[in-house]
């Protein structure tokens, strides 16, 4: 089993929603079975996970303090891919969450109070000895300041070669609980979610450490996959 931690000290750098569409993409590309963790109080991926109709990814309710407890039953459930979702802060708690990570992804928008915000994040991952990838998030189109952001965030470590941009169609589809891909597979969104998965993908194919697939039977992959952990009322 692998393990994704979006992880930001800024708040609205997109973790919610990358860490949404990515666990959707994942389940699509054949990666799954797929858990999304939410550990934001706000709940803002819970609630999400609440309105959609489709099950899948499934969602494991969980808190810092039970979190290693939680990640051994999605593994010992055949889950082989669990996307965890952070609060926008820098606590030990979260440095406790990137313990467990195979891959931390930090989406970044390219403003200059984003990419000033990305030190605490670096210190992390490297105290940890995670891979660490940025994603340029929320950029706007043929903008300067997008490559600029780009360059300026391969000072501090591996950046992402697709760029996510601003559209509306991002927020338009986590409204009713689902994902561009859900809407319109061959957007330029669903592209771009899919080519992230992609590069994401490779990497934890390179990553040593945190949870690692045991072997299992395929029976118990199927009754994972129609396992839904409880749902998290929405606040």
């Amino acid at each position: 089993m692998r393990v994704i931690v979006f992880a930001s000290q800024k708040g609205g750098s997109g973790k919610t929603t990358l860490s949404g569409h990515i666990a959707v993409e994942a389940g699509r590309a054949g990666a799954g079975p797929v858990a999304l963790i939410d550990t934001d109080p706000q709940g803002s991926l819970a609630k999400w996970w609440n309105v959609r109709q489709d099950p899948q990814p499934a969602f494991i309710q969980s808190v810092f303090s039970n979190l290693f407890q939680d990640l051994d039953r999605a593994r010992d459930e055949g889950f082989k891919l669990v996307v965890i979702d952070t609060p926008p802060a820098v606590t030990r708690a979260i440095s406790e969450v990137v313990n467990f990570a195979d891959l931390v992804v930090a989406p970044t928008r390219p403003s200059p109070h984003d990419l000033r915000a990305v030190g605490p994040t670096v210190d992390i991952a490297q105290a940890r000895n995670k891979q660490l990838v940025f994603v340029v998030n929320g950029a706007t189109p043929k903008a300067r300041i997008t490559s600029e952001a780009a360059i300026a965030l391969s000072q501090h470590g591996t950046v992402a070669p697709t760029v996510i941009h601003h559209r509306v169609d991002y927020a338009a589809a986590m409204i009713d609980g689902r994902t561009v891909m859900e809407i319109d597979p061959y957007c330029k969104s669903a592209q771009e979610i899919s080519e992230l998965w992609q590069y994401l993908d490779r990497r934890l194919k390179r990553a040593e450490g945190g949870y690692k697939a045991p072997e299992e039977a395929s029976a118990a992959a199927v009754a994972a996959q129609n396992r839904v952990f409880g749902r998290r009322a929405a606040q």
